[in-house]
């Protein structure tokens, strides 16, 4: 299907491809994706593809040119929903425990870039360039570990990974970033401290429950600081603390944003491979929860990007999961998914900018990772949290184009 909409001409793709490339006469899947083009500029441009965070995330749905404005001029552009998302086969909790993981270990990053070269070749690409976002960037590392044949250049924003680092060693330092948003927020809202205590106690006493009838818990409401690695996430929660009372009740608009923010109910692959994309020959064991610092049970703590296996009993979407999670959360035999070697002698011109204070995607991690990375040039700046890509384009595409081509 082929629609225009203000500014950008836009085109339906579907592709069958095995759920597992290595049995490419097995089980099948489909896996979509939204050509982008400006209908303005004509000839037969070169392909970007983008690679949306996540995990388990859909690409985004486009309305107009929007940050996609300036590669437009040059590209067109490929917004590809990983399997598992979107309009791709969709994860449904069928079968056992055992036969749901078996099939949910299809769903890491070595999978995608399968994917991802099953479908330039459907094209008929020669080449092309790559655009990673968040978890995207983790993509296009093992993209580069992979099959670098098949690209010309790539560009990161928020997502260099570490190569070697266990879920172990991402959240010993992520619980380290989070405790310095919160404090960063309430400097900047000292009333909200006692506003996120004051709930917290309420919920510690009180049964409260969600509009899909979940139980809102302590821990479920710490959820919420997850936000505060992006750019507006600490006005977003200060609204949500200041709005959050009908008279000594907690109010029901408030409620609703809570289920629908942490209800995972579009994504719950977010939370079943959360961990399991850091596992390269190891197994995670639940490592947020056990790495939990003594001072995040604080009444007035949030938590962040992380993952614990209370949520697989308390929210709804994801108990249909919970066997299979606890079954990744033992594997021990994740195959890796960087090559260390062959990135070092990787000769694809490579663009990252890393966000300083990233609250996701740890600096220290992604510039050790910029210096193993043969042919990569790094962009640190602490202008712009981890969403920059979406909020800056304007300033932030332009420069990493830039970077890829001139190598001074």
């Amino acid at each position: 299907m082929r629609v225009t909409m203000p500014g950008i001409e836009v085109a339906d793709h579907v592709f069958t491809v095995p759920l597992d490339h290595a049995d490419p006469g097995g089980r099948t899947i489909r896996v979509f994706a939204r050509e982008i083009r400006d209908p303005a500029v004509t000839g037969d441009l070169p392909w970007a593809l983008f690679l949306q965070g996540g995990p388990g995330g859909k690409s985004p749905r486009p309305t107009g040119p929007g940050h996609w404005r300036h590669l437009l001029r040059t590209h067109r552009v490929l917004l590809l929903d990983q399997r598992g998302t979107g309009r791709s086969t969709p994860v449904s909790a069928t079968g056992t425990a055992e036969e749901l993981a078996a099939y949910l270990r299809h769903f890491r990053a070595d999978a995608i870039v399968d994917d991802c070269e099953h479908i330039r070749k459907a094209l008929g690409v020669e080449k092309w360039e790559t655009w990673g976002q968040s978890y995207g960037g983790f993509i296009t590392l093992t993209y580069l570990s992979r099959a670098p044949e098949g690209l010309r250049a790539c560009h990161i924003t928020g997502g260099l990974p570490g190569l070697d680092a266990t879920a172990d060693d991402v959240y010993a330092r992520t619980y380290e970033r989070v405790r310095a948003k919160i404090r960063r927020h309430y400097e900047r809202y000292p009333g909200d401290e006692e506003a996120a205590r004051r709930i917290a106690e309420h919920l510690a006493g009180e049964e409260v429950l969600l509009p899909d009838g979940d139980r809102l818990t302590v821990e479920r409401f710490r959820t919420l600081g997850m936000k505060l690695g992006m750019g507006d996430g600490h006005e977003r929660l200060h609204w949500q603390l200041t709005e959050a009372w009908d008279g000594d009740r907690l109010a029901d608009t408030f409620l609703y944003d809570v289920m629908t923010e942490t209800g995972f109910v579009g994504n719950p692959l977010y939370a079943v491979l959360h961990e399991p994309i850091y596992a390269q020959g190891a197994a995670t064991r639940w490592a947020a929860e056990r790495l939990l610092p003594e001072d995040f049970g604080a009444f007035g703590m949030f938590t962040g990007e992380m993952i614990y296996p209370w949520m697989f009993d308390a929210i709804r979407s994801l108990r249909p999961f919970k066997g299979a999670a606890e079954l990744l959360a033992a594997a021990g035999d994740w195959p890796p998914l960087y090559d260390p070697d062959r990135l070092a002698a990787n000769e694809v011109p490579v663009a990252a900018v890393v966000y300083h204070d990233d609250m996701y995607v740890d600096a220290g991690l992604s510039l050790e990772t910029a210096g193993r990375v043969g042919n990569l040039r790094v962009w640190v700046t602490s202008e712009f949290e981890h969403d920059g890509f979406r909020v800056a384009a304007d300033r932030i595409v332009p420069r990493l184009m830039r970077m890829v081509i001139d190598p001074r």
